[in-house]
C-alpha cells in the first residue's frame, strides 16, 4: 500500500485533473463524473461509501488517493447569525471562514492564503504576515465543512448559496488552486453554483487578472479603498506596482471577456479623517464612471493597533450620498459578527511564520518582455 503522505487527496482535484487522474490509472472518463458527486454533492469522506463503484476500484483508489478534510479547531456563531470556523490546515496553522445569512441569501467569505503577504495597512490579517498558499483541496473544503455544519449535505439544499473570496489572502497570488476550486464551485456535477454566485476577490494583481480572463468567468470584485494613487499607495501597498489606472483597465478587459454582461464589485473600506472625505466620495464617483460596477461601502472594523477609526454615521452618510447623487449604485456593507471577530477585516487565524519584507508583493504571474505572455511563478 503506498505511503499515506504520497496519496492524492482527490478533494483538490478539478473536473479537468480528476479525468486525467482516473485515466492514469487506465480507467474510463465515466468515473470521474462517479467519483465527483460522491464528492461533492453526497459529501463522501470514504470510498467505502461509493457504492456505485465496484469493491475492486475502490481498494484500487484506496491505495492510491485520499479524502482528507482539515480540523475543525473552532464553530461559533454571532448574535446576528454570523458563523466562523476555525480549521487547522496541514502544518498546524490556521485558517478562518464565515458564513453570512441574510434572507434567504447565504454567503461564505473563503480563505485563499495563510495569512496575506500584501500588508494593505488597515487589514488585520495582512498584519500577521503570509505563511503559505492553500491547497485546492483546503479552499474546497471549507466548502464542505459548511455545508455539513448546516445539515444534511445536499448542496441542492443551498446551505451556502454565494461563495466570496474574501477571506484571507490574496486569491489571485494563489492562482491556480484558486481557479480549481471555483472551477468545482460552479461544476454541475460538484456544487453547482452560479459563475454569478462566486465572486474572487483581488486587491490587483493585473497580470494575474487578465490571466483569469483566459480560464475563468467568475464574478470580480476589486479591493480599491482609495480614489488615487497618492493615497492608495499608502492603504494598498501593491498599488505601488499596479496603479489603479492599469487596475480598472484590466478590470474592464475581464468584464469584457465575460459572455454576459456582468459589473464588477467595488469594496471601499471607510476609514475615519483617511479616505472619507466629501472631496474623496467625488473623486471616486469620478473613477468608477469608467468602470461597470456597483460599489460597497464598508466602515472600518477597528482591532488592536492598527491607528485607525470607524467614521461616524454622519460621515458615512454623507459619503454614500455623493456617490448615489452621481448615479454610483452604493450600498453600505454593515457589520456582521464582529462579536465574534469575523467581520471584515478581522480575519486572523493563527500564523506563527512571517514573510521577510523582500518576499512581499511579488505576483503569481510575470510577464515575458519578448513574447508578451504570462507565466507561473
Amino acid at each position: 500500500m503506498s505511503d499515506s503522505a504520497t496519496k492524492i487527496n482527490l478533494l483538490g482535484l478539478s473536473p479537468a485533473k480528476l479525468i486525467a487522474f482516473f485515466e492514469q490509472q487506465g480507467e474510463k472518463k465515466f468515473r470521474a463524473t462517479q467519483v465527483l458527486k460522491w464528492l461533492h454533492q453526497q459529501g463522501a469522506s470514504s470510498f467505502d461509501e461509493m457504492t456505485n463503484i465496484s469493491k475492486a476500484m475502490r481498494a484500487k483508489l484506496a491505495e492510491v488517493a485520499e479524502i482528507r478534510e482539515p480540523e475543525i479547531l473552532l464553530d461559533k456563531t454571532s448574535r446576528d447569525g454570523t458563523r466562523k470556523w476555525v480549521i487547522r490546515m496541514d502544518g498546524g496553522s490556521a485558517i478562518e471562514m464565515v458564513l453570512i445569512p441574510d434572507g434567504d441569501r447565504r454567503t461564505l467569505c473563503v480563505s485563499s492564503q495563510v495569512g496575506c503577504s500584501l500588508d494593505c495597512s488597515f487589514c488585520s490579517t495582512g498584519k500577521q504576515g503570509f505563511n503559505r498558499n492553500l491547497s485546492t483541496a483546503e479552499i474546497i473544503a471549507q466548502l464542505r465543512v459548511a455545508i455539513r455544519s448546516c445539515g444534511p449535505f445536499e448542496p441542492s439544499k443551498r446551505h451556502v448559496t454565494n461563495v466570496v473570496m474574501m477571506g484571507m489572502g490574496e486569491p489571485l497570488m494563489n492562482f491556480e488552486n484558486v481557479v480549481d476550486a471555483t472551477q468545482l464551485m460552479m461544476d454541475d456535477n460538484a456544487y453547482g453554483l452560479s459563475k454569478r454566485r462566486v465572486t474572487l476577490s483581488t486587491a490587483g494583481v493585473v497580470p494575474a487578472l487578465d490571466k483569469l480572463s483566459q480560464v475563468s468567468d467568475v464574478s470580480l470584485a476589486i479591493s480599491l479603498h482609495a480614489p488615487n494613487n497618492e493615497l492608495r499607495d499608502q492603504l494598498v501597498p501593491i498599488n505601488k506596482r499596479y496603479p489603479i489606472e492599469e487596475l480598472i483597465a484590466a478590470s474592464n478587459r475581464y468584464l469584457e471577456s465575460l459572455p454576459d454582461k456582468r459589473a464588477a464589485t467595488v469594496e471601499y473600506t471607510l476609514i475615519d479623517g483617511v479616505n472619507d472625505q466629501p472631496e474623496h466620495a467625488r473623486e471616486l464617483a469620478k473613477l468608477l464612471k469608467q468602470l461597470p460596477c456597483k460599489l460597497n461601502l464598508i466602515p472600518f472594523n477597528p482591532f488592536p493597533n492598527s491607528g485607525y477609526r470607524r467614521p461616524s454615521e454622519q460621515a458615512i452618510q454623507r459619503f454614500k450620498d455623493i456617490l448615489v447623487r452621481a448615479s454610483i449604485i452604493t450600498t453600505v456593507r454593515r457589520t456582521r459578527g464582529d462579536d465574534v471577530d469575523a467581520a471584515c477585516g478581522q480575519l486572523v487565524g493563527q500564523v506563527e511564520d512571517r514573510t521577510r519584507r523582500s518576499q512581499k508583493y511579488i505576483p503569481v504571474v510575470q510577464e515575458e518582455p519578448a513574447q508578451g505572455k504570462m507565466s507561473q511563478v
